[in-house]
């Protein structure tokens, strides 16, 4: 019998995506099934950037498909397309953003600004168009680990064009005031600032907005909750007990605030000496497992104390452009494609599917 589009359906449940760990029929990743004599093709769209592993994901499904009983010849067209998800009831979407990611930590000092910075970067890398919001009014740092310098311009007398730096769109309080600036400033006016950078910036066609947030929960983590349209929120923690009780804080918060957490980042896990290579956990060791099984979120991925993440960071290229084929990246670019494919199995947001309707007197 000839193989029919069925057959290759059920040849392609049988493939787990490397990345959501799901099959490509459940995820609804398949598609265009077309079997002609002995050539069938089929389309894989995928609903995260995937640059890192198109290739191995075409090869796995063409070398499952030429296994079918008089298949000669098998193609697979395998492309990324992200769309919006849905965020918290009654706040609408940014103009020119599909998505927003919040980058949150329960206290200072645990590399959450690098970590977000190297994520958006590495998102990029992968294939999205990027954007990020630094939302730390009080110690703005995007704008020195970008390498940006500058202030932003305005073409409508209205609205900031968002600065560029390293391929990514950015905007910082900290181009708007000089470097030795401090911002002595109540609540009311920080929160207000966030929505002024965030709604009052010409994002260009963004997949994912990455919001690095102060440390903390406060005013502006309130804000965001009430008025930002955030899709998700990822927790950066160091292993050690008085970061992880901190960062336990900030996750309960997203989660009263009906915002999903897309899992947890543990940062400074192991320290490798560049001297001799001895490993050491520094700041101990299992903190973000535990406390992803506690919560039930998943462990995003585990980043070493290495000076080079420090270094590089400072002089405004970080990991993921300054050493791209190194392990640190990868670390990064996979974790980024993990964010990613948690959003995409969220809800889409289909609001801009449907007509405004507006009620005149006439």
């Amino acid at each position: 019998m000839p193989v029919s589009e069925k057959d290759v359906l059920e040849a392609l449940s049988e493939l787990i995506d490397p990345v959501t760990d799901r099959n490509y029929v459940e995820s609804k990743s398949a598609r265009n099934v077309k079997v002609d004599g002995e050539r069938v093709t089929v389309d894989v769209v995928l609903g995260y950037p995937a640059r890192g592993v198109l290739e191995t994901v075409r090869t796995q499904v063409v070398d499952r498909l030429k296994k079918l009983p008089g298949i000669a010849q098998a193609s697979a067209n395998v492309v990324s397309k992200i769309v919006p998800h849905t965020v918290q009831r009654g706040v609408k979407l940014v103009p020119g953003i599909k998505n927003i990611i919040a980058i949150a930590s329960g206290k200072g000092g645990v590399g959450k600004s690098t970590t977000a910075v190297n994520l958006a970067l590495a998102l990029a890398a992968e294939g999205a168009s990027v954007g990020m919001l630094d939302a730390d009014i009080y110690g703005p740092s995007q704008p020195l680990m970008l390498g940006i310098t500058g202030r932003p311009t305005s073409k409508d007398g209205k609205s900031m064009e968002p600065m560029e730096g390293h391929g990514i769109q950015a905007m910082s309080v900290g181009f708007l005031i000089d470097s030795d600036t401090p911002m002595v400033w109540r609540g009311p006016m920080v929160t207000q600032a966030l929505e002024q950078l965030l709604t009052e910036t010409k994002w260009r066609d963004l997949d994912y907005l990455v919001v690095d947030l102060p440390p903390g929960t406060g005013d502006i983590q309130l804000t965001l909750a009430q008025k930002v349209p955030v899709t998700g929120a990822v927790i950066v923690t160091t292993p050690q007990d008085i970061a992880l009780i901190d960062a336990r804080k900030g996750l309960k918060m997203f989660e009263k605030v009906n915002i999903p957490i897309l899992g947890i980042v543990e940062n400074m896990a192991v320290h490798i000496c560049s001297n001799c290579g001895h490993a050491e956990h520094i700041f101990g060791a299992g903190g973000g497992a535990a406390m992803s099984k506690d919560y039930g979120v998943e462990l995003l991925g585990s980043l070493p104390l290495d000076i080079r993440i420090r270094e590089q960071a400072d002089a405004g290229k970080p990991t993921v452009v300054a050493d791209p084929d190194g392990a640190v990246a990868q670390v990064y670019r996979q974790i980024a494609r993990k964010i990613a494919a948690r959003i995409a199995k969220q809800g889409e947001d289909r609001t801009s599917l449907f007509p405004k309707i507006v009620i005149q007197n006439s």
